[in-house]
């Protein structure tokens, strides 16, 4: 069964209901980020653009520490889930052991791990040029799977791209999120922020796309020029 067969099914099986769903969720989405970017502090934007830089310039040295951190902050989000909606515990403790126990195993499978990032990294891509594009949002998940494919298969094929698609959208996310957050409690442009981050369907994916492409183009020469660099 080739890919346009699934996306077809993928696109026929979605129902008036579970279309609802999607888009209920997407806008549910879209509230949380700007709620979490807006309520960052000082310190944590600028740690957020600090820690940004270094993903997105040179996260082809340290690619192993940084699959290695995101499996484990993977872990804590599955930790707090499972909390609230199967165990009811404390969620301290069970956050911490699914956390400790995804980055332990993403150690000795730092390539599987990277597979699995870039793959997320293509997802990710592609459903934002979906929504920026102002495709059909009922159908995006499509588009999702198209990207998720994509990376997978570019991971496989070749490794060099994949860690620096992952570390270049990584590293671009954190920075967006530290400069929107100081954009908008200390230079004044709250109200136009919160317009086109909710009104314009390209903003939010064009502050994202451009420095990881200016990010990816540097990783890029600098990894031409390193011989050490091994993966």
């Amino acid at each position: 069964m080739d890919l346009l067969t699934i996306l077809a099914q993928t696109v026929k099986s979605t129902t008036p209901e579970t279309v609802k769903e999607e888009i209920t969720l997407l806008d549910s989405v879209r509230q949380h980020i700007w709620t979490y970017v807006t309520s960052l502090g000082p310190v944590e934007a600028l740690t957020f653009i600090s820690f940004g830089t270094v993903w997105l310039f040179y996260g082809w040295r340290v690619f192993k520490i940084l699959v290695t951190i995101s499996f484990g902050v993977l872990g804590l989000l599955l930790g707090v889930w499972a909390n609230k909606e199967l165990v009811g515990g404390n969620v301290i403790w069970l956050s911490l052991m699914t956390a400790a126990l995804l980055a332990i195993v993403s150690v000795p499978l730092t390539r599987w791990g990277v597979t699995i990032l870039g793959a997320a990294a293509g997802g990710l891509l592609t459903g934002g040029a979906w929504y920026a594009f102002g495709l059909p949002e009922k159908y995006i998940l499509a588009g999702v799977l198209v990207g998720l494919v994509a990376g997978a298969m570019i991971s496989f094929i070749v490794f060099k791209i994949a860690v620096m698609l992952f570390t270049g959208l990584g590293g671009s996310c954190l920075m967006v999120a530290g400069a929107l957050a100081i954009l908008y409690q200390y230079m004044g442009a709250a109200e136009k922020l919160q317009g086109w981050f909710f009104n314009e369907k390209w903003f939010l994916p064009l502050m994202l796309l451009t420095p990881m492409v200016i990010g990816i183009i540097i990783q890029y020469k600098f990894i031409k020029g390193a011989k050490d660099w091994t993966v």
